[in-house]
């Protein structure tokens, strides 16, 4: 599927009421992806720090969160590990900088819908988004 179907179809599915949680360090990531997401319509959070997510998350129960795995406070796989217990519904999309087999297979092993590469393809990461929204 081209990346501007892609756009086409997601921005016409309604979005307003779910919050995507983005989760990453580097503050220039959570800036392009927020804005991309927020581009076809949907609302984002931004959080740089685990714990602050983790605690949101605890009240909030976000439906998705897209969490990157190389942070220096917690890693992604334990920020996973951690969601599972107090958001047990929320779904994740790991996205990273490095391709690492095992960490992939850790994160999809522990449920994750997606494992995306930074920098993402706009249309694949987008059509990973909507299908973990719709799974759940």
């Amino acid at each position: 599927m081209g990346c501007s179907l892609a756009l086409t179809i997601i921005s016409t599915v309604a979005k307003s009421s779910s919050t995507i949680c983005l989760l990453d360090d580097d503050p220039s990531v959570l800036k392009a992806t927020g804005r991309l997401l927020s581009s076809v319509g949907w609302e984002v959070a931004t959080f740089s720090d685990p714990h602050a997510f983790l605690r949101h998350a605890q009240t909030h129960h976000p439906r998705l969160v897209v969490i990157d795995i190389w942070m220096p406070v917690m890693d992604g796989l334990e920020v996973q590990r951690r969601l599972g217990e107090v958001s047990p519904g929320t779904r994740v999309i790991v996205l990273t900088g490095k391709d690492d087999r095992v960490v992939r297979w850790k994160a999809l092993a522990a449920g994750a819908a997606a494992f995306c590469i930074k920098p993402e393809r706009d249309g694949e990461f987008l059509a990973s988004v909507q299908s973990a929204f719709a799974a759940s």
